[in-house]
């Protein structure tokens, strides 16, 4: 068994709530003047410092001594300079990208530094006290900051509701935005920190139930072998539960059942494997060593999935494509851990993979029952953001989760 830095939070009070970090390595990625950013975008798309300043509207000097002040934070050189332009260092070829998605997420040359910081902390804190208390930036300046970016983009991203401060729908749609460029700023200075021989890469995991039976801690497993250094943060909940905090980029990826079709355009889907549900009941249940026919399985309550989650998709298919009327569902729960118990006490049937309950069917506690047809198999895989770009190390366990789900 490898020891790695792998953390795991399960309560939906967290789930929106991202891991984050400022510093990595010897770099503060709110110390970043986001002109800067823009300029060092501008110099390598262009190629020469005459062509970049033009573009933000710097004299050429001064972009000279904004490159260099960038670069001296850093700690390392972003460009080579040649007599016939600037061509990017290695450690340029890593961070320019991320610089220009995180300039793509603003989409604004009114955004400082200041006030990108101000916002996500209002979004993520709920007030202007706790956003305080978590940036240990003053309230004024948090409430200058925000209505500043308000008058800037023109248009209002806060209200006011007696004592309460809410976003607007705007507000949350650039507190998004914001949320994926901090994203990308992290991902390059956690790349660029490796290539400093410091390990600040992470990787946040959400992980939907049939995920956490076998394959997820296998791919974690086989990854931490190979690097151990990188901090795994893994988020259970139900899709519902784990769509906003994948929207927002508290976490990098979704594990489990795809939705077919898929209906967020902002979404990307990968099949891993095809899995197939068997009925599980409590071992010495009185359809137990039985061949039953589908009407003595609707003779019986059944805990299953609530409406939308494919495995309900593929229960109700069971009995409405033989035209059984669907049978008693006293509980809906997708919770492994809640149904395992519920079926050792009680006489409930339910539809789950035989993976889900693996450690259970080979101690003798529950038992499959074979039933005249077989329920319909679902596709389980990762959905990822459309925009998102894997760091080296996330690519490396996107590897291993296909190769462990190969198996």
């Amino acid at each position: 068994m490898v020891a790695g830095p792998v953390r795991g939070k399960g309560q939906k009070g967290n789930l929106a709530k991202p891991l984050v970090f400022t510093k990595y390595g010897d770099v503060d990625w709110t110390d970043i003047n986001l002109r800067h950013l823009r300029a060092t975008v501008e110099i390598a798309d262009r190629g020469t410092m005459n062509a970049a300043a033009v573009a933000v509207s710097l004299t050429q000097p001064a972009i000279t001594q904004a490159l260099a002040r960038f670069e001296t934070m850093l700690g390392v050189p972003l460009f080579d300079r040649r007599h016939d332009g600037m061509t990017v260092t290695d450690a340029g070829a890593l961070l320019v990208p991320r610089f220009r998605g995180a300039l793509d997420h603003i989409a604004s040359p009114h955004v400082t530094m200041a006030r990108f910081r101000a916002l996500i902390a209002l979004a993520d804190a709920g007030s202007y006290p706790a956003a305080s208390a978590l940036t240990g930036l003053s309230i004024p300046s948090l409430h200058r900051a925000v209505n500043d970016l308000s008058l800037s983009l023109r248009r209002p991203l806060v209200r006011r509701r007696g004592k309460v401060v809410m976003l607007t729908d705007a507000g949350v749609r650039m507190a998004r935005a914001f949320r994926l460029a901090r994203v990308e700023l992290m991902a390059g200075l956690a790349e660029l920190a490796a290539l400093k021989g410091h390990e600040t890469r992470s990787i946040a995991i959400g992980a939907m139930p049939l995920s956490r039976a076998r394959v997820l801690p296998a791919a974690v497993s086989r990854f931490l072998r190979r690097r151990p250094g990188v901090r795994i943060t893994i988020l259970e909940g139900s899709r519902a539960e784990l769509i906003e905090p994948l929207r927002n980029g508290a976490i990098d990826m979704m594990v489990g059942a795809l939705r077919l079709p898929l209906l967020e355009a902002d979404f990307e889907q990968a099949a891993l494997f095809e899995d197939r549900p068997v009925v599980i009941a409590r071992a010495g249940h009185p359809l137990a060593e039985t061949q039953p026919a589908m009407a003595d399985l609707a003779r019986y309550p059944w805990i299953i999935a609530a409406p939308g989650a494919p495995l309900r998709e593929s229960w109700e298919a069971l009995f409405s494509e033989q035209g059984i009327s669907l049978p008693v569902v006293p509980i809906e729960s997708g919770s492994v851990m809640t149904i395992r118990q519920l079926l050792i006490d009680n006489d409930f049937l339910t539809l789950l993979s035989p993976d889900q309950v693996r450690v259970e069917l080979e101690a003798g506690w529950l038992c499959r029952i074979d039933t005249p047809v077989s329920p319909a198999s679902r596709s389980i895989g990762v959905t990822t953001r459309a925009s998102w770009r894997p760091t080296t190390v996330q690519a490396e366990f996107m590897a291993d989760l296909e190769a462990v789900s190969q198996r």
